[in-house]
């Protein structure tokens, strides 16, 4: 009973330790969690792809914005949809390849 005692407070106590020692490091870190990078990564990519539609004097498609910011189409087709909805840029065409995307 005893050396199981023991093992159970041993086993709290660096548990505890392990939690302090990566709770700390987490505060001394750059302040930025994994979430705030990814929504600012995800703001740079929305920026660049109003950058593309200005400097670009053809309309761009999502296989377009797909290749020149390396992202997965899916990811592609958000940033886009999110883009109108925010009624900076719109859709033309309804379905398939012949759907592209203007700057308003």
């Amino acid at each position: 009973m005893f050396p199981l005692l023991i093992f159970i407070l041993g086993f709290i106590t660096g548990a505890l330790i392990v939690w302090l020692v990566l709770g700390v490091r987490k505060e001394k870190g750059s302040g930025i969690g994994i979430v705030e990078k990814q929504a600012d990564e995800k703001e740079r990519s929305k920026e660049a792809i109003l950058g593309l539609m200005e400097s670009g004097n053809q309309p761009l498609t999502n296989s377009h914005i797909k290749m020149m910011l390396d992202i997965p189409e899916s990811t592609a087709t958000r940033y886009l949809e999110e883009l109108e909805k925010e009624g900076k840029i719109r859709q033309v065409g309804r379905t398939g390849r012949s759907v592209y995307y203007e700057k308003i």
